[in-house]
């Protein structure tokens, strides 16, 4: 079996939580022993694509007319889609009728969650569809107490100051506005927002938002993962105000690293991270400010150790077994 992994865009995409998603696709591929190719010229047994582009769908229908198969993973949703930058509303119900065309493509569907799953399904798509997480690897991201320290030194943070972490593009959909309003709320603690896309196609509040001048607020833009894997080890707390994922990787990277992590309270989250179990949750800022200080004065418990099982479950090990079997499955005809 060989498999070509197709990423259209893959430099634009790289910085993005799909970035992510395809280089723990190869490394899971690696770890199960599974030929693949990124080469369009190379021969192959199965296409997996990973985004909805023209060449995408145009790749798709060309691996079908040669009777190859294809898995199609849909990262991207409508909903996710919505509030992510100038115009994006608007063009949302044209981006869904899209996706739905290059989705059905497949012969096979992967998701990253039981939610996004069922919007694609409330979309009408009849094709087989697994709910499969991107995955993190595990041993990165654990706890690693020298480059915490590292990350304290190059931000300038002392040993006895506070940080709420964040991650993720400039984007409305991320909560990029309420992390800010949350670091005016509370000058106490100190807020640092890792992440980057362009602010020219953003609209003005997020610009305002990104140029905020507070002395407690830093946004340190696109880092590489060894400084990010150190921001996890050096914070008090991870913050993840975002309003709508299809899984939202940096959670499982925060739990990895046994980082105390408040997240929104929306569905995306519901089967998987439990309020007062293995994260705490929150529904507005009232809620994320109340809670936010109930974590760092330790009046509610540590949950760290429940959230690493959440992370145990998602590495890219396990995840790539999953794909070799649906894989397997889609080549047997099944």
């Amino acid at each position: 079996m060989k498999v070509l992994l197709y990423t259209e865009f893959a430099k634009m995409n790289g910085k993005s939580g799909l970035g992510k998603a395809i280089k723990h696709q190869m490394k899971a591929l690696d770890e199960n022993n599974i030929e693949y190719t990124t080469d369009l010229k190379d021969d192959y047994d199965l296409v997996h694509i990973n985004y909805y582009g023209p060449r995408s769908y145009l790749l798709a229908k060309e691996a079908k007319r040669k009777g190859k198969k294809v898995v199609y993973h849909a990262h991207s949703t409508e909903e996710d889609f919505k509030n992510s930058f100038i115009l994006s509303n608007q063009i949302a119900p044209h981006f869904k009728n899209w996706i739905i065309k290059c989705y059905t493509l497949g012969d096979h569907i992967l998701t990253p969650t039981p939610y996004s799953k069922s919007l694609l399904e409330s979309y009408g798509i009849k094709n087989p569809i697994t709910a499969i997480s991107n995955g993190i690897d595990i041993k990165f991201f654990e706890k690693n107490e020298e480059l915490g320290e590292k990350f304290r030194k190059k931000y300038n943070y002392t040993k006895k100051d506070k940080i709420i972490m964040g991650v993720g593009l400039y984007i409305e959909r991320k909560g990029i506005l309420d992390f800010v309003e949350l670091a005016k709320r509370l000058p106490e603690y100190k807020f640092i927002w890792f992440g980057y896309s362009p602010l020219a196609a953003s609209p003005n509040k997020i610009k305002e938002a990104v140029n905020t001048k507070l002395s407690n607020l830093v946004f340190a833009g696109y880092v590489e993962p060894e400084i990010l894997r150190g921001a996890y080890s050096g914070c008090d707390l991870y913050l993840f105000p975002t309003l709508e994922e299809t899984e939202g990787i940096p959670i499982i990277e925060a739990c990895a690293a046994k980082i105390p992590a408040l997240i929104r309270d929306i569905p995306v989250f519901d089967e998987w991270l439990i309020d007062g179990v293995n994260v705490y949750k929150a529904k507005n800022n009232d809620e994320f400010e109340d809670k936010i200080k109930k974590i760092m004065s330790g009046k509610l418990p540590n949950l760290t150790e429940e959230a690493y099982k959440v992370a145990k479950q998602r590495d890219i090990k396990k995840v790539g077994k999953k794909l070799v079997e649906i894989y397997k499955s889609v080549l047997e005809g099944k």
